[in-house]
This record gives structure tokens, C-alpha cells and sequence, in this order.
């Protein structure tokens, strides 16, 4: 499946501004906006955080496997798709973020 067609099976963000990313220390390390350019991710991530309650390893991956032909592309240049880099480097890194939505006013 395509990210295309991946992001048409995902719940909604019409009700997200955002989503705040924190690791183990409380700190704020990434934003996902409701902004064109970062809807799919904000998707994503949402589906993820529902899922998994956080972006742990194992949604990650599962968040790898959902961005689909972006994944690869983003391995080959790192920096081109940070959301998907975030996503490689917990899987690497094997922490885990606690999502914070901020809810569309």
C-alpha cells in the first residue's frame, strides 16, 4: 500500500493543532503541526499514539511501515523526511516519546 492510500485508513486529525513529542526527561524534542506539509505525519503519529499510547520501539516501526515508500527514501537521505528520521532513531535508539496533543481550537 501506498502512503497515499495508507493515510486514507487513518483516523482523522481535524481535532489536532498538534502533537508534542517528549522524551523521559520531559523535554519537548519535536512537534508535529496541522499544517499542509506535516498532515500525513500528524496522522501517523496520532494512529501511533492510539495504538501504543506512545511512540515506543514497536510503533516505530509500525509508523516505518505506514509512511511506506517515504521510509526507504528518508533512510537514503537522512534529513529529507525528519519525522521519519525521528521514527528511525527510536527504533535505533530503542527510547521511547510520550505524545501531547494540543487540541484545534
Amino acid at each position: 500500500m501506498t502512503f497515499a492510500e495508507t493515510l486514507k485508513t487513518l483516523p482523522g486529525v481535524s481535532h489536532l493543532a498538534a502533537l508534542n513529542l517528549v522524551d523521559g526527561d520531559g523535554v519537548v524534542v519535536g512537534t508535529v503541526e496541522n499544517k499542509p506539509g506535516q498532515m500525513g505525519s500528524l496522522a501517523i503519529y496520532n494512529h501511533l499514539a492510539q495504538l501504543y499510547g506512545a511512540i515506543t520501539p514497536e510503533a516505530a516501526q509500525k509508523g516505518l511501515e505506514l509512511y511506506g515508500e517515504h521510509s526507504e527514501e528518508a533512510r537514503q537521505h537522512p534529513g529529507k523526511h525528519p519525522n521519519i528520521d525521528r521514527l528511525i532513531g527510536v527504533v535505533e535508539r530503542g527510547d521511547t516519546l510520550r505524545v501531547k496533543m494540543q487540541f484545534a481550537l
